[in-house]
């Protein structure tokens, strides 16, 4: 009987060791074995100069209706876009983009919110305009949560504001966004 006890108490010991060799010489094989992303190096970043492109949305949306990541949604230029003398961006131009992220609004008060990115000018590289913008709700967390910590002496009373949802995030037709345009990244 001691000797079987010997036996399982030998195994138990070394068994995690064992499995954390194996677990290592998995990981490293698995790594070394993917190709490494060669590094994007064909935009000049040194120069800030920025040019705003102001925009508006032709159809409003709103993080409560039937909004989904990767929904294509319009812009249209509200003034044109000049640099050195040169029209780069013409007034009333329709621009295409992308829903490319959707939070919903959450307990506590967080806010929804959307993340539009995916502009896409006539002539211009993806890289020399801004990646995207981000419209969020109304964050009500900032007094959700001194209420819940003052209501805390009350155990289930603090609990109740778990229940309060954070605001919608809304673009409407008359809300003039801006994102900038980088006339020297090429």
């Amino acid at each position: 009987m001691s000797k079987f006890i010997l036996v399982m108490l030998c195994f138990l010991i070394c068994m995690p060791a064992c499995a954390a060799i194996l677990t290592d010489e998995l990981v490293e094989s698995t790594l070394y074995d993917t190709n490494k992303p060669e590094a994007h190096t064909s935009y000049n970043y040194q120069s800030t100069e920025r040019l705003p492109v102001r925009l508006r949305i032709v159809e409003k949306i709103s993080s409560e209706k039937d909004v989904y990541e990767g929904q294509e949604v319009s812009f249209k230029v509200q003034t044109s876009v000049y640099y050195k003398g040169k029209l780069v961006i013409e007034k009333g131009t329709i621009v295409p983009a992308r829903v490319e992220t959707l939070v919903k609004s959450g307990m506590n008060g967080i806010p929804a919110g959307i993340i539009v990115g995916n502009f896409s000018f006539e002539n211009i590289s993806k890289g020399q305009i801004t990646d995207s913008y981000e419209i969020t709700g109304q964050d009500r967390s900032l007094w959700v949560f001194p209420l819940k910590w003052a209501l805390t002496f009350l155990p289930p009373t603090g609990s109740l504001t778990n229940f309060i949802k954070g605001g919608h995030a809304k673009l409407k037709e008359d809300k003039t966004i801006e994102i900038y345009y980088y006339p020297n990244w090429i």
